[in-house]
């Protein structure tokens, strides 16, 4: 199972208020990263899947190379948290891979980085955005709503534990 991080690869709690944290995109070096923070909690809440396995080993290839994009929020040199953009259709992304290391959950870093992504999703001329979540991730699903994504009916998805549709107009 992947750790989280341990209290010596970040700032102390008096640190973290002086030390900033910086959005920011993916760079070369980051895709342990985004592993090690997605496989932490689906592994908590569910297990990993092949479609995960798919994004997982390869988010260069799977979504750089495929017009999609990976953010983090870092303290430091430390990725703390991220989020894809998945192209699926021309002017749509799917909000995908968002994680928050769990020693850090419940300090505003997840809304600060989707606000972030919304923003990035603006500024690459995306018109809609899509999720697919679970309800047992109910503190993920209130964050999507508080920001402005609305519900889905249910579709057919890549995940078993996906039973949480939803979907931004930009």
């Amino acid at each position: 199972m992947a750790s989280t991080l341990s209290l010596a690869d970040i700032p102390s709690n008096e640190n973290l208020m002086s030390s900033p944290i910086q959005l920011r995109p993916f760079q070369p070096g980051d895709a342990e990263a985004f592993r090690r923070l997605n496989q932490a909690w689906i592994e908590k809440y569910f297990g990993l899947e092949d479609h995960d396995n798919e994004i997982l080993n390869d988010p260069e290839g799977y979504v750089l190379a495929q017009g999609g994009h990976i953010f983090f929020a870092a303290l430091g040199a430390t990725p703390i948290a991220c989020c894809a953009l998945i192209p699926t259709d021309p002017g749509t992304y799917e909000v995908a891979k968002m994680a928050v290391d769990e020693s850090l959950r419940g300090q505003g870093i997840g809304r600060r980085l989707l606000a972030y992504v919304i923003d990035q999703a603006r500024s690459l001329g995306a018109h809609t955005l899509y999720l697919e979540s679970s309800s047992r991730l109910a503190n993920a699903v209130h964050l999507y709503e508080s920001l402005g994504f609305r519900h889905l009916p249910p579709k057919p998805s890549l995940y078993v534990r996906a039973n949480v549709f939803m979907e931004m107009k930009l």
